[in-house]
């Protein structure tokens, strides 16, 4: 179930939200005016939040210089060939 508040309850009913921010893992949306205005929610999920955001810019980029390199060239390679050379490197890093 979706939580929204007002804002003024972070202020009158602290420790409701707290409870269901730590103890049920949940994210409380805020509201004045009746606008949506910000988000409360553990410092644990906020980390993973932020550290999958991240790992998916690191593949979109990885992904990027792959394409430009790969259109920069008309060399091809069949994944055979990719994966007996990743085989060779593993091997000889052993």
């Amino acid at each position: 179930m979706i939580n929204i508040r007002p804002v003024s309850d972070l202020r009158n009913k602290y420790p409701e939200i707290e409870k269901i921010v730590l103890k049920e893992n949940e994210e409380v949306y805020l509201t004045k005016n009746g606008y949506g205005t910000m988000v409360v929610m553990s410092i644990k999920k906020y980390e993973k939040l932020m550290s999958e955001a991240e790992y998916t810019q690191y593949i979109e980029k990885a992904l990027d210089e792959a394409e430009e390199e790969a259109n920069a060239t008309d060399i091809r390679h069949t994944h055979q060939e990719i994966f007996s050379e990743v085989r060779r490197m593993i091997k000889d890093e052993e």
